[in-house]
This record gives structure tokens, sequence and C-alpha cells, in this order.
């Protein structure tokens, strides 16, 4: 069984930039893929970004690629989410995931989930 913790979402500005954390407690935090999804209100869950067990190997969305970046603290098992040049359609929830996949985009392939942590962007 495995913990997730999502933190540091918020309320900014369109142009602005929020760090999320997910720390994560339980089994060997090294043997998952992580990843982060959102979800805006009406809208199914959606992929956002995910890097394999060390880190080697990261994947995006097209709609932030060049504006988020993922990183991942095996030592400190913590998965990163950095949100630079933040548009008003990336307010959502987010959600980071672990999968015992090396790397997934899709939702049904992810074994474990947090509880989210609120982004909102204003314009």
């Amino acid at each position: 069984q495995v913990q997730l913790v999502e933190s540091g979402g918020g309320l900014v500005q369109a142009g602005g930039s929020l760090r999320l954390s997910c720390s994560a407690s339980g089994r060997t935090f090294s043997s998952y893929g992580m990843g982060w999804f959102r979800q805006a209100p009406g809208n199914e869950r959606q992929f956002v970004a995910v890097i394999s067990r060390y880190g080697s190997v990261k994947d995006y969305a097209d709609s932030v690629k060049g504006r988020f970046s993922i990183s991942r603290d095996n030592a400190k098992n913590t998965v990163y989410l950095q949100m630079d040049s933040l548009k008003p359609e990336d307010t959502a929830v987010y959600y980071c995931a672990a999968t015992q996949r090396t790397q997934s985009k899709y939702a049904q392939e992810y074994d474990y989930w947090g509880q989210g942590t609120q982004v909102t962007v204003s314009s």
C-alpha cells in the first residue's frame, strides 16, 4: 500500500508559478513510476506529466510542455511538479499517482492516488 499526499496548490495570477509536491509513504517509492493528472469541473481526469522510477524518462501533455517540469527525489519519497507561465486553463484539481509500470499516460494504469490539491489561475 502507498499513501500519497499532495501539497502546494493555491491561487495564482496568470503568468505566475507554483510548485506542487507529493509525498509518499508505505512501500518502496522508487518501485513506482509517478504521474501528475488534473481534473477541472465537468471534465475527465487528464494526464499532465509522468516520471520513471529513477527519473531517467519524463513525458508531458502537449498543453504543458515547456511550462511544467516533473522531478523526483527518491531519498525524500517525493515527486514535484514545477508549473511556470500558468494560464487560466490550467485551473483544476491536481492529483499525483503511482503506477507499478515504468511510466504511463493512462489513469487506469495507476494503482494509488492522492486526494488532490486545488490550483486556481486567475486572469
